[in-house]
Parts: structure tokens; sequence; C-alpha cells
């Protein structure tokens, strides 16, 4: 386990260049090439901006297990522990913190390696069938992810940690555009390995989930429901069928509009981050107050020794706060001849009509700094099918195996400097932007075609643009 905890930080040190550059035009503060996810909207107020730091810092810390012999159970938890960590972790994870994962608040890197650990990869996980409200109904005995790591005192000391491990093979697919140019592809096949609670059940759906980018997502949450429905009525002229998912709102207790994940199955900012921590860092909360093991993984329910919630209050009030206040970074170059022609392209083509460039914020209590604002993230919040290829046969609430919600695609061009990721796509198998959109199927396929068709110049015309941004 150690040597897979090393692999693990290895990869959440790495960063891109560490020269000093302006975030934006507008800026009045140098900001590190790594740090440009991680920047506060202008107009939070001094108390405001106290929080965004306690935030990070909640994002940032390493919880620490409880079920040490040397702690005694009368600590107290609302004291933090040692090295400013915080009590809690496990029992089952797949993280020590957020940071782990969303290096700088920046997407998951794909190891290229075939064979390799997905170590800032989550593996979810389900049968046939639904929960009480619509969603994935969970696996028997490893529940709705697996987790590849625990702090369980086992009796058999030749157990693997956790409930099992998550290969990624990669297998190779060579693709020829018309003018001759060769692009190789790849595409995941997992393997979940020493599985410690028995084999996973028949017909067990498995889909592959890379880590996502963090900025803007306060911005996106502020965008009417109204608004987007009216995109969806729209994009049906356009021949398309965007659809909005229909999720279980745990906050509210109620369905409502889904907005986050790769499926769209969260519908804000605060409850994404409470699930979360509850399935990849085994940290409770008001809202999920149930420790992450299954009725079979007794072990797992036997190091529960803590009183809970362990994410206390303070501490998702500041991170919540902290994720609504990321910014995101407005496009750069956007005056080069390449990228003007590359943004007509990239409209011409048909990707503006879900890759939607431009939305309006509306009214919006949780932080009111981000209402009746003009936004470019290029994406239309909806799940559209993306063909067989890009399928994970997995549904999700009103999300189909096939269905996936348009990415936005704010900040994309800077993924490589924030935390040398460029793993695009669901499952992080597009390696640049240009493997991405090649890989597009189903509704998308007429805009891919219309790019695959196109000269080289001009798909590098196009590839300029999305760099920009």
């Amino acid at each position: 386990m150690k040597k897979i905890l090393t692999c693990v930080m290895a990869i959440s040190l790495a960063l891109g260049p560490t020269m000093v550059t302006p975030q934006t035009a507008k800026a009045t503060k140098v900001v590190l090439p790594q740090d440009v996810y991680k920047q506060p909207i202008a107009g939070l107020t001094p108390k405001q901006l106290k929080q965004f730091q306690n935030g990070e810092k909640v994002f940032n810390n390493f919880w620490i297990a409880v079920n040490n012999p040397t702690i005694p159970l009368v600590w107290d938890l609302s004291l933090p522990g040692p090295s400013g960590g915080e009590w809690g972790l496990g029992p089952m994870f797949m993280a020590a913190n957020c940071a782990a994962c969303h290096v700088n608040a920046g997407r998951g890197r794909a190891i290229d390696a075939s064979g390799s650990l997905a170590v800032q990869h989550v593996l979810r996980v389900s049968v046939p069938g639904e929960d009480p409200y619509g969603g994935p109904k969970p696996e028997p005995h490893y529940g709705t992810d697996i987790q590849m790591f625990d702090i369980v005192t086992r009796t058999d000391p030749n157990v693997r940690p956790g409930e099992a491990e998550i290969y990624i093979d990669w297998v190779n697919h060579a693709f020829t555009f018309p003018d001759g140019e060769q692009l190789a592809l790849r595409q995941p096949k997992v393997r979940v390995e020493k599985t410690n609670f028995g084999p996973l059940a028949d017909k067990a759906m498995l889909s592959l989930r890379n880590s996502q980018a963090m900025m803007g997502v306060g911005l996106l949450e502020a965008v009417s429901e109204k608004d987007i429905l009216k995109l969806a009525q729209a994009q049906k002229a356009m021949g398309l069928n965007g659809r909005p998912n229909q999720v279980r709102d745990d906050i509210g207790q109620q369905t409502a509009l889904g907005r986050f994940g790769w499926k769209a199955n969260q519908p804000s900012v605060r409850q994404q981050i409470a699930a979360a921590f509850s399935s990849d860092i085994g940290i409770n909360s008001a809202l999920y107050p149930e420790p992450n093991c299954t009725a079979v993984q007794k072990e797992c329910l036997q190091a529960i020794r803590h009183n809970k919630p362990e994410l206390r209050p303070e501490l998702l009030d500041a991170i919540t706060l902290w994720a609504l206040s990321l910014d995101a970074p407005v496009q750069r170059h956007r005056d080069k001849p390449e990228v003007k022609r590359g943004e007509q392209l990239f409209t011409d083509s048909g990707c503006a009509a879900c890759h939607v460039p431009e939305l309006k914020t509306s009214k919006f209590e949780a932080l009111p700094q981000l209402a009746n604002r003009k936004i470019r993230p290029f994406t239309d919040l909806l799940l559209h099918d993306m063909g067989p290829d890009l399928a994970d046969g997995r549904p999700d609430f009103k999300a189909g195996g096939s269905d996936w919600r348009t990415a936005p695609l704010w900040g994309i061009g800077l993924s490589k400097q924030v935390n040398a990721s460029t793993s695009f796509l669901h499952d992080g198998r597009a390696r640049n932007l240009q493997e991405a959109i090649v890989w597009h199927g189903g509704e998308a396929k007429p805009a891919r075609d219309k790019f695959v068709a196109l000269p080289k110049t001009e798909r590098s015309d196009l590839l300029a643009f999305l760099e920009s941004l």
C-alpha cells in the first residue's frame, strides 16, 4: 500500500511550467501558471475571501485515520490532526484529500503505461435496476464505487488493502484522416482484480471516470434551469436531442435538474462535494452520515470508532464557498488570425450547437456575486447520446448508457500547465484535443465528420482555437 500511495503522491505533485505569468488581461496580481484554476471571482468581500482561503485548506488538507491504536477514542475530533490534517479518513477510500485527484483544481491524468493502477480515476459500479430515487442500483458487495485503499486492521496480513485493485489496459486503434494524416487512438479496458469481498455480481456495470476540472462550477450552477431547458428545446429544431438529467437532490429532498458529473448526476456543487467526500475519501457529513461500507464488509464496519459528522458543517461551508467562487480563465490570443479562423470553423462544423459558447447567469442566493453575468463555458449542461464507441453501458438517473453531459471547454487549453494533464473525455482516453474530437459519435458524429474532412491546416486552426480557451 505504501508503494501505491507513493505513486499517488508523485502524480499529485506534477506541475506545469515554473515561470510566472498573469492569469488574465484584467489580473492585478501575478499568478503562477499552475494556479490559474484556483483564482477567486472578483467582488468577494473580506469575509468571503477569508472563507475562500479556509476552503482551499479543506481542499488540500490530508485526512487522517482515526482507528490508529495510539489515538485515544476520547480525542476531540473538532481539533485539527497532526500537521494540520483532519481526522476521519476511510475506512475505505480512494484518496486522502481532494487535491490528490483534482491536482491544482484540474482534471485527472491518465497513466500512459498499459496495466497501471487507476490512481486518479474512479470506477463506478452498479447492477441493473434503480435505487429508490431512480439512480444507479449499488453492487451488493462493493456499493457504487471501488475503493482501492483502507485503514482496516485485518487478521490476515496477506489480504490487500481496500476492496479491490483497478487496472487500465490500453487497446490501441489506428485512425487515418482523408488527407492521409494518421492518428493513434487508445481505449481503456478495465480490470478489477484481488476482490476482497467476493466476485462482482453478474451483469455488474463498470464505468471508468477521470477527475474533472473544478473552475467555474459556481457560475454553471448560477445558470437558471429555465435557460437550460430553453437550450434543449432550441436544439430539437437543429435535429439534436439534448436533454436534462433529472436527479435526486438530497439537500432539498426532491428531484432536480442535474448539472455536475460526467452524466450530470449531481444538482449542486455542495451535494457534489459531500458525495465525493463520502465515496472517495470515506468522510461522512450531515448530508451523508453513513459509512462507506457495505453489509458484507464486516471489518470495515468494525473500524468505525469516531463521532460524526467528520466533515463538520464549517468545513463543508468553507469548501463549498471555495468551489463556488473559483473563476474560469478568460480566453487568450483571441485576436490571432488562426484562432479567429478556428472559432469560425468550430461554429461552422456544428460544435457550438452543444458546446454553447455563451450563457448568462441569473439570480443566485448562495453567492450573489455570480448573478447576472455573461459567461463563456462552451456547454449546454445537457445530456447527448455520444454513440457506442464512448458508451459505458451504465445508466445514471435519466442518462442512458451512451449519454454524457456536454463538457465545458473553458480553460481547457491551460490544462497541461495546471497539472501536466491532457487526459480528456470521461475516461481520460484522449491524450490531446484532436483525439477527443475524433472519438465523438452519436449526435456529435456530423460535427466530428466535418472536422475530419477539413484539410490539415484548418484542423490546426480549430485546435488553435480550443487551445486558446
